[in-house]
């Protein structure tokens, strides 16, 4: 059996993704804020799960702060490679950053091109290139469970922001219709900050987005 469990990390209420597989006692994280690394051992230790890899939805600091106190030499760590530049060289970031942060690289084993089926714990998952937060913002979409983890392309009736460098509404709009809208209707959106949401609900309720 399948579960997620949400880690909501300060500074700015950044959402990491733990999927646990039950029965396998195997897991798989999404996305690595900082100060994340103690909270999901401290889980994995108590529950007795093993960590089977890492995906970044995106570059950005508040998603991948953490990344570098994993042992990324022990399994696949994902990250689409128009972002490159954020996870090897963070500190270009400082400037929409708070600031005094530690910002080290993020290692990474394995760049996306989006259009991948990557095999998590046992369950195909589609990765979609979803630009315009970032330039290479992905989606992670779980077919059969029907549940997308979308990092900051889309929120609760919002959207992620545009006014960052490599950032375009025009674009992250695009990608919105033709990457999550087109996902089944009852396909539930895991965002990278707020509350979980729907494609059905968005369609109709997300001001940010036309018809």
């Amino acid at each position: 059996m399948l579960e997620i469990k949400t880690f909501e990390l300060p500074p700015i209420g950044t959402n990491a993704y733990l999927v646990l597989d039950t029965e396998t006692k195997l897991c798989f994280l999404f996305d690595a804020p900082m100060n994340v690394r103690y909270p999901i051992d401290n889980f994995i230790v108590k529950e007795g799960y093993t960590l089977s890899g890492l995906a970044y939805t995106h570059g950005h600091w508040d998603h991948m702060l953490d990344g570098f106190k994993f042992d990324t030499d022990k399994y696949p760590v994902f990250a689409h490679h128009a972002d490159e530049m954020f996870f090897n060289n963070p500190a270009t970031m400082a400037a929409f950053a708070m600031p005094g942060m530690e910002m080290n690289p993020a290692p990474v084993n394995h760049w996306l091109s989006g259009g991948e089926v990557l095999d998590v714990l046992g369950r195909q998952v589609e990765v979609r290139h979803v630009p315009g937060h970032s330039p290479g913002s992905v989606l992670f979409w779980f077919v059969d469970e029907a549940v997308a983890i979308t990092g900051d392309v889309v929120f609760k009736q919002s959207i992620g922001r545009t006014d960052f460098p490599g950032c375009s509404f025009e674009q992250l709009e695009k990608s919105i219709k033709t990457h999550v809208f087109t996902l089944p209707d009852n396909t539930k959106l895991l965002p990278g900050h707020g509350p979980e949401t729907n494609v059905s609900f968005e369609k109709t309720n997300n001001p940010f987005v036309s018809p």
